[in-house]
């Protein structure tokens, strides 16, 4: 719940910084964007991840390793590459959150996707790959 709550407060703070409090006349005439439509740099969105206990995307090596783990977990998992990719990212969230429950269950859920279903026990074994393989360490 800690996680959650300080990345709640790094987008809140960033979205904050993004304000203008300039009303200039020629400023008026412009359409404004609202905070939560500006872009966030590359650092505040990685920031705002690992806050929230998510590695960084992972690339070349650590990507073939990481899809090489979930396949000896639960081998169709990996037929979707990237969407595999983004679901360890996100259960590394859950597994690195406190007091998370049915973590299984959520693992189940992440790792099912187009034509793939995933069983608890599956995400079991996904969830004690990614501990074992030191993916989720943020």
């Amino acid at each position: 719940m800690r996680i959650r709550t300080a990345a709640a407060i790094a987008i809140t703070a960033l979205s904050l910084t993004a304000c203008s409090s300039n009303t200039s006349s020629s400023d008026n005439a412009k359409p404004k964007a609202s905070a939560t439509e500006q872009e966030l740099t590359q650092e505040q969105k990685d920031y705002i991840s690992r806050a929230a206990g998510m590695p960084p995307k992972p690339t070349g090596q650590e990507r073939q390793q990481l899809l090489d783990t979930l396949a000896e977990a639960a081998p169709d998992v990996v037929r979707y590459e990237d969407k595999a990719v983004d679901a360890a990212r996100n259960q590394c969230s859950a597994i690195n959150g406190e007091g998370v429950k049915r973590i299984d269950w959520m693992a189940s859920q992440r790792f099912t996707y187009k034509d793939i279903v995933t069983s608890e026990a599956q995400g079991k074994a996904i969830n004690a790959a990614l501990k074992a393989s030191g993916f989720c360490n943020v």
